[in-house]
């Protein structure tokens, strides 16, 4: 079928094709992170009729998430030469297969092996956010990666439909329910997405070019950023079912949708963080999603204890420890800012990289990939070897400190807040401020640049 090649909309006005291009990603998107959070309900059974140990389970909710992590790179870079619409068909049609043969998998390795396949669907987020971003203006393009974004919301979508399914028919439905919505949204990207030669790459960029980003050190430094927001979203949306049972005995029905108000507005939200990011600036929203990020893992690493305290009257004893109430809301909170961190982070890539986001994109997810890979794992081997569930927060809370740290250093120490040298207000027509070290760095070669 040959490709429809409508003019790109003009600054100041946003098409029909446009609206139409980022309605029909965002399902897509939804559906692929749908099927890639797949693990973090079906994995429940699966571990109970293997056998299995936390590390164990760890790894088995992790190798899609580190499939889709690795592609996100080449296929940020495929975006920018092909367009997006053929790279995501294509994306979404190879998945169908392994989803569908993940139903007759009976041993540990043939999960594994399976979730590697099904795992390419993750890369979809690399392709959409610059195919999204190219068919909008510059002061709207963090608005549309943030709606295209809430795409994340397939985590919280998975925690609704596969335990209905799961309770019904059985785990093995899950993923042939699954395999036949990806092969309809396929269909529907297909029909209603667009393409334009006017968002390809130069022909004389070439891909050596592309991938020297990786010298840079602002593009080193949003991928600190992104393995929490991002890696810690996923990482934690694959462990939250499994947490909410063991920790407090629920239901997997009621665990999944008590998981869900972490996953839900974790990625419905970012379309709102991206308006935010629009209006306030990359820097300033990031600055503080880490601060209410650190706050929130700070209480959730404390694990349930009683504590004897001498008083005049004797020893008393008391319980500390969160109850399900609390510890949903403090996740709600962290999902809130998560959601708005993703956003800010991929900003900060729009504004100083507009016209390789592809590339730039494609690294910067893939740290946050290869983050929602390691966690999960590192979360199992805590818990086999300490044997306490809220070490994973105590994890989160020490990856956190590190990015308060290195934006300290890099980024608010040298932005001067008061004085002749202050930076206007983005409220006053600057959407976005740049720190001193946002300059394009000598590391980038000119073909980049100018890509």
């Amino acid at each position: 079928m040959q490709s429809k090649q409508p003019a790109p909309p003009k600054d100041h006005v946003v098409s029909r094709q446009s609206w139409s291009v980022l309605i029909v990603s965002t399902l897509a998107f939804t559906v692929c992170f749908m099927v890639w959070m797949m693990f973090g309900v079906i994995g429940i059974p699966i571990r109970k009729t293997l056998n299995l140990n936390s590390t164990e389970f760890g790894l088995l909710t992790a190798m899609p998430v580190l499939t889709g992590s690795l592609v996100r790179v080449p296929l940020g870079i495929w975006t920018d030469r092909y367009g997006g619409r053929i790279v995501m068909t294509l994306l979404m049609a190879a998945t169908v297969p392994a989803i569908w043969l993940m139903s007759y998998a009976t041993q540990y390795w043939h999960f594994l092996v399976i979730g590697l396949f099904v795992g390419v669907a993750g890369g979809s987020f690399s392709v959409g956010t610059p195919y999204v971003a190219r068919w909008f203006p510059k002061k709207r393009q963090g608005f549309a990666m943030g709606v295209y974004g809430a795409g994340n919301s397939g985590a919280a979508v998975n925690k609704f439909v596969a335990p209905v399914l799961l309770v019904a028919f059985g785990w093995t439905m899950v993923p042939k329910v699954y395999a036949a919505v990806m092969l309809g949204t396929v269909l529907l990207f297909w029909l209603f997405s667009y393409s334009d030669p006017g968002h390809l790459v130069p022909s004389d960029v070439k891909f050596t070019d592309q991938l020297k980003a990786l010298k840079d050190p602002k593009v080193l430094r949003y991928c600190q950023y992104y393995s929490i927001v991002f890696g810690g979203y996923v990482a934690l949306s694959l462990w939250m079912v499994q947490y909410y049972v063991g920790e407090f005995g629920l239901d997997i029905r009621i665990a999944a949708l008590l998981a869900a108000c972490f996953s839900l507005p974790g990625g419905v939200l970012r379309a709102v963080g991206g308006w935010l990011s629009d209006k306030f600036g990359a820097h300033t929203m990031t600055w503080w999603v880490m601060w209410v990020s650190w706050f929130c893992l700070f209480l959730l690493s404390y694990p349930q204890f009683d504590l004897t305290v001498m008083t005049t009257n004797g020893p008393r004893s008391f319980h500390v420890g969160q109850n399900v109430y609390t510890f949903t809301a403090l996740m709600f909170i962290l999902g809130i800012a998560w959601a708005f961190g993703k956003a800010s982070t991929f900003k900060y890539i729009s504004d100083d990289y507009p016209h390789n986001i592809g590339t730039i994109s494609g690294i910067v997810g893939l740290a946050g990939g290869l983050g929602g890979f390691v966690l999960p794992i590192m979360f199992g081997a805590l818990m086999d070897i300490t044997g306490i569930r809220s070490s994973a927060f105590m994890l989160m809370y020490g990856v956190v400190w590190v990015s308060l740290i290195w934006m300290y250093f890099t980024e608010v120490r040298r932005t001067e807040v008061m004085g002749g040298a202050a930076p206007e207000s983005p409220s006053f027509g600057h959407a976005h401020v740049r720190s001193p070290s946002s300059e394009t760095p000598a590391s980038i070669s000119p073909a980049l640049q100018k890509a």
